[in-house]
This record gives structure tokens, C-alpha cells and sequence, in this order.
């Protein structure tokens, strides 16, 4: 609890002195005028050291505080490699519709972390139902680096059959359309995603997984995925060749992304660009791409609409990315 209110303070501290030099170098002052004013507000209200009125006991607990310290996390780690080597640098931090995406992080990204942690314990309960004996013991003898290497293999191949599903069943394609909105990519794009269709992958995901691998993978997986599943949607321009073949790298998945005619439908693996090569997916020149977003279908603007609009009939566009 010490150290987890030093942190809290820390990122008080933080963005009032981002803040302040926020307000000196940018022509628009209103972003870092509002973070240093919630900052101090933070800190008049008590900061770190505001008293839990009830005692924890044994057990998790999730506040504002886990969503505040995951977003400064994940953008502490990212925001820099896309300002020091951004593949375009004229799109910046704060793009058309950032906003949006933070929205989404928020309100479907995190929700669905806490979800897909919560339920690992009834998930290794269920396996003793479940799963399949020899292969839980067969996988149990392995190296834990290979049990985890096996387990993200087993993940991405389920994904690969769910996201070609959202691609390919017009009613699927409603919902995940809204993933492929967004006009420019970064590491927050990635957490603009309808709530139905992160609950059908992860679901996809985590059923395999639950059948033959411990809690402990499972858990490893779940922290790797988050990591680089939003690595991929960077605006992030060095890459490892070597790596390549065997890795997803940003390059290779932004152009899942594109609204050119030749990224369509290309893609579909997460973590390993051999699957598409396996399924006749695989699209992977030396450019980047030069469009993202939809072709030739336009989504309705705002979070509360892009979550409803899914579930009424309408029409979609044929070409889709």
C-alpha cells in the first residue's frame, strides 16, 4: 500500500510539472491548463494520502487509482518511442479524435483486463472439469518457456479464426468496424474497439487456453498480449528484420489496417505472421501504408453512438479492412 500511494503521488507531481511545461511550448494552453488544474484538485482533496475508510482484507480491489496508473504506464512506456522515432511525424500525440480512443481505453479496454484477470480463478477451477487429462499433464512436464510459447501459439491461432470471422460475417463486421475507424493508428488506436467484439476474441482466446494450460500461463499471456498487441498499432517506424518472420512487428499490422485495396482482408494473425502465411493471408511489402480507416463506409461519430449503431440493421459496405 506504501509504495502503491508513492506512485499515486508521483503521478500527481508528474503532471503538474508536464503540465507546466505542457503550457510553456505548446500554442494551446487548455490540455495542460486542465491536467495541472486536476492535479492540484487532486492534491487539495488529499492525493495519496486520502484514509480507506474500511479495512482490505484478502482480495483484489480495483479503483480509479489501478485505471489512472495503467494509462500513465502504458503511455510512459509508448508515448516516447512514437515521438523520438515515429514513422509519421506529423501526426502527433494529441491526432484527430485522441479523445475518442481515451474514451475507449477507459470504458472497454481496462474493464475488459479486469474481466479477463477475474476470471482465471474459476477458469483453473474449471479445468478439472474440462480439460483433457494427458494433455494438462503433458503440457505440465514442459519447460515453463515453452509452456508459454505453446500457449501463445494455441491463442493466436484462435484468434486468427474469430478475427476472420468479425471480418467475414456481415453482422460480426458491424461491431468490428469500429476497430478499423480510426484514420490514423498509434498505441491508444488500438483500444478503440466495440465492448461485443473484445468479449467474443478474449473468450476465443481464453477457452483454448483454459483446456490444457495452468493459471500462471494463462496470467503471462495475458500481460503479453496487452503489451504488444498495443505495440503493433504504434506509430512506431524502426523494426527488427532479423524478427520479422517470426514476430508481428507495427508494419506488418498497420497494414491490416489500411483502406487500400491491397491490405484488405490481410493480416489476421496477432503475434505470428506465419499463420497467415499458413491460411493465404500474408501481406507484407517494405512500405508503410499510406490510408487507414474504412473504405467506402462511414461509422456514426461519438462513443455512445459507435455503441449502439451495431445492434440496429443497416447497411455495410462491401470492402472492408
Amino acid at each position: 500500500m506504501h509504495a502503491l500511494r508513492i506512485l499515486i503521488q508521483s503521478l500527481i507531481v508528474g503532471a503538474i510539472l508536464f503540465g507546466i511545461i505542457s503550457s510553456f511550448r505548446r500554442k494551446k494552453k487548455i490540455l495542460a491548463l486542465t491536467g495541472m488544474s486536476l492535479a492540484i484538485a487532486a492534491t487539495a482533496l488529499g492525493g495519496s494520502s486520502v484514509q480507506i475508510n474500511d479495512a482490505l482484507h484478502n482480495g483484489p480491489a480495483i479503483g480509479l487509482d489501478w485505471f489512472l496508473l495503467d494509462m500513465f504506464l502504458m503511455a510512459l512506456i509508448y508515448v516516447p518511442l512514437e515521438r523520438l522515432w515515429p514513422q509519421y511525424p506529423a501526426q502527433g500525440t494529441f491526432r484527430n479524435e485522441w479523445t475518442l480512443d481515451v474514451i475507449y481505453f477507459m470504458s472497454t479496454h481496462l474493464p475488459l483486463q479486469i474481466l479477463s484477470f477475474l476470471v482465471l480463478l474459476p477458469a483453473t477451477q474449471a479445468t478439472k472439469y474440462l480439460g483433457v487429462p494427458v494433455v494438462q499433464q503433458s503440457i505440465a512436464r514442459m519447460p515453463w518457456l515453452l509452456q508459454f510459447f505453446l500457449a501463445v501459439v494455441v491463442a493466436d491461432t484462435a484468434e486468427y479464426f474469430i478475427h476472420l470471422a468479425l471480418h467475414k460475417v456481415p453482422f460480426l463486421w458491424r461491431f468490428h468496424a469500429v476497430h478499423h475507424s480510426s484514420k490514423a493508428l498509434d498505441w491508444i488506436a488500438g483500444s478503440r474497439s466495440h465492448f461485443v467484439d473484445d468479449t467474443l476474441v478474449r473468450g476465443f482466446i481464453l477457452a483454448p487456453l483454459m483446456l490444457g494450460f495452468s493459471q500462471s500461463i494463462i496470467l503471462a499471456y495475458l500481460i503479453f498480449v496487452t503489451l504488444h498487441a498495443t505495440w503493433t498499432h504504434c506509430n512506431f517506424r524502426p523494426s527488427a528484420k532479423w524478427l520479422e518472420p517470426f514476430l508481428v512487428m507495427p508494419r506488418y499490422h498497420h497494414w491490416h489496417h489500411t483502406s487500400q485495396k491491397e491490405g484488405i482482408d490481410k493480416n489476421f494473425a496477432i503475434h505470428f505472421p506465419w499463420i497467415d502465411k499458413l491460411f493465404g493471408t500474408y501481406y507484407y511489402p517494405d512500405e508503410w501504408p499510406e490510408r487507414y480507416g474504412l473504405d467506402g463506409e462511414e461509422l456514426a461519430r461519438g462513443f455512445f453512438w459507435q455503441t449502439i449503431d451495431p445492434f440496429t440493421k443497416r447497411k455495410t459496405s462491401a470492402l472492408k479492412v
